[in-house]
C-alpha cells in the first residue's frame, strides 16, 4: 500500500477508535511502517523497544532513595531530586553497592535499562551505587558559588526601601519563620502589608516551589521587597537554598531580596546573591521594617534640634542687629550729616573770607591804579593851567612856526575850548 493509503488507513483507525481514547492528532502521527491492514504483532513492538533501550547502554544517574531492601540482592525506588519522577532499580551483584544506603539518601548509580519483551516491563539494573558524600555536596556548592561570583551575580546589590508598603514573604506554611517575620514586622510598623507565598523549604519538590514563589512575588507590582525565610535546620535540610535554580531565580529579581535562612555555620548560596542577608527571620523583619517608635523618637529629636537651630539663628540675628544699632552711626543717624554740615559751613566761611579778602585786595589795587591813571590824565595837566592848541582838523600844535598868520585854531582849556586866530 502507498504512503497515502497508509495515512488514509491511519485516519480510519482514528475514527474507529472514537472519543474514548482520543484522536490521532492528540496521540501523535501513525508510524509509516504500520497500517490498519498491516499491524505489528506485540512481539515486534517489544523487540523494537528492547533494541532502542539497549542502545542507551550504561548511564550514571542521581536521585534520592525512597524505598530500599537488601537480601541477596537489592531492590529500591530512585526518585528525581527536582520533579515528580521515579524508577524501580535492582542489583543482583552487591559488590559495588553501598549496603548502608537507606531511605532518604542521595545517591549516584551506574545503571543499564533493560526491557523484558515477555512481560513488557522496564527494569533498571544497578552495577554500582554509592552515596553522594558531604564533601561532594560542598564541592558542588563552592563551584556554584565561584561561578556566580564570576558572572557578577554576587556583587550587585539593590538598596532596600526605607518603608515598604507591601512585603513579599516566601516561607513554609504555618512555620515558625512565617510567624516570626509577621509578628515582629507588625510590632515595629502595624500598617505594613504582606503577601505570603507558601512553599516547601526542603526536599525534592522544594526548589520548583521556591522558584515559582519568588517569581510570582517579583512580578507583583504591589510588592516592594521579598523575604525568603526559614528557621534554620541541618546542612542537608538547607541544600535547596543552594540549588542553582533557586539561586538564579533570586539573583534575577527586580525587587530587593532578603535571605533569612537562619543558619550561621553553613551559609547557603542564596545568601551570596541576596541583596541583604539576615541572620534569622526575626532579624529580617527588623532589617526590612523600621521601628515606628524609634522613627517617631528620631523625628521628635530632629524637630527639637531644628527648633533649637532656628531659635539660635534668630537670637544670633537679633544680637547682631542690637550690636549694629548700638554703634554711634546708627544710634544717631544724623550725626554723620551734622558732622559734614559743620564742615561745609566752615568751608563756606573760609571761602567767603577768602573771597572777601581777595575783593578788598583787588579793590585797593584798583584804587591805586585809578590814582595812577588820574595822576597821568591830561585833564589833570589842564587843571593845573595848561592848554592844548589844535588846528580845526584836530592836529595838536607844538611849534608856533608851523602855523601861518591868520590860521584859525582851537585852544582846549580845563573847563572847555576857545576859538582864536593866529597873528
Amino acid at each position: 500500500m502507498s504512503d497515502l493509503g497508509s495515512w488514509g488507513a491511519g485516519s480510519a483507525a482514528s475514527s474507529a477508535v472514537g472519543a474514548g481514547v482520543g484522536s490521532v492528532a492528540e496521540a501523535g502521527q501513525v508510524s509509516r511502517t504500520t497500517t490498519m491492514e498491516t499491524p505489528w504483532p506485540v512481539s515486534r513492538l517489544s523487540q523494537t523497544l528492547k533494541g532502542y533501550i539497549e542502545k542507551l547502554g550504561l548511564v550514571w544517574i542521581e536521585g534520592e532513595i525512597t524505598k530500599v531492601s537488601f537480601t541477596n540482592s537489592m531492590f529500591a525506588t530512585l526518585r528525581d531530586l527536582t520533579v515528580e519522577a521515579s524508577v524501580e532499580i535492582f542489583a543482583w551483584n552487591l559488590e559495588k553497592i553501598d549496603k548502608t544506603i537507606q531511605h532518604g539518601d542521595r545517591v549516584i548509580a551506574l545503571i543499564k535499562p533493560n526491557f523484558w519483551p515477555k512481560n513488557g516491563k522496564l527494569n533498571m539494573q544497578v552495577y554500582e551505587m554509592r552515596k553522594v558524600g558531604l564533601g561532594e555536596l560542598l564541592e558542588r556548592i563552592e563551584r556554584l558559588r565561584a561561578q556566580l561570583a564570576a558572572e557578577g551575580l554576587t556583587q550587585t546589590k539593590q538598596a532596600l526601601p526605607f518603608l515598604p508598603n507591601c512585603i513579599g514573604l516566601v516561607t513554609g506554611k504555618d512555620s515558625d519563620a512565617e510567624k516570626d517575620v509577621l509578628q515582629n514586622a507588625r510590632l515595629r510598623w502595624p500598617e505594613v502589608k504582606f503577601k505570603v507565598q507558601h512553599s516547601l523549604v526542603q526536599g525534592d519538590r522544594a526548589a520548583g516551589q521556591l522558584v515559582s514563589a519568588i517569581q510570582t512575588l517579583d512580578a507583583d507590582p504591589e510588592v516592594d521587597v521579598i523575604i525568603v525565610a526559614r528557621g534554620g535546620g541541618s546542612f542537608l535540610d538547607l541544600l535547596v537554598f543552594s540549588d542553582e535554580q533557586v539561586v538564579r531565580a533570586a539573583a534575577a529579581t527586580t525587587k530587593p531580596l532578603v535571605s533569612a535562612i537562619g543558619h550561621e555555620n553553613d551559609r547557603p548560596v542564596l545568601d551570596d546573591v541576596a541583596d541583604l542577608r539576615a541572620s534569622t527571620p526575626t532579624d529580617a523583619a527588623k532589617r526590612v521594617v523600621p521601628d515606628v517608635v524609634e522613627e517617631r523618637r528620631q523625628i521628635a529629636q530632629l524637630l527639637q534640634r531644628s527648633a533649637m537651630q532656628i531659635q539660635n539663628r534668630v537670637q544670633s540675628g537679633m544680637d547682631f542687629v542690637g550690636q549694629m544699632r548700638s554703634r554711634p552711626i546708627l544710634a544717631n543717624p544724623y550725626a554723620f550729616i551734622e558732622l559734614r554740615s559743620n564742615e561745609v559751613e566752615l568751608a563756606v566761611d573760609r571761602a567767603r573770607n577768602s573771597f572777601g579778602n581777595l575783593l578788598a585786595l583787588e579793590e585797593r589795587t584798583l584804587q591805586h591804579l585809578l590814582q595812577q591813571v588820574r595822576s597821568l590824565s591830561p585833564q589833570k595837566t589842564l587843571d593845573r593851567g595848561y592848554a592844548v592848541v589844535r588846528t580845526t582838523d584836530g592836529t595838536v600844535l607844538a611849534d608856533p612856526s608851523s602855523v601861518a598868520a591868520g590860521t584859525k585854531i582851537k585852544i582846549r582849556l580845563a573847563k572847555g575850548d576857545l576859538g582864536a586866530t593866529t597873528n
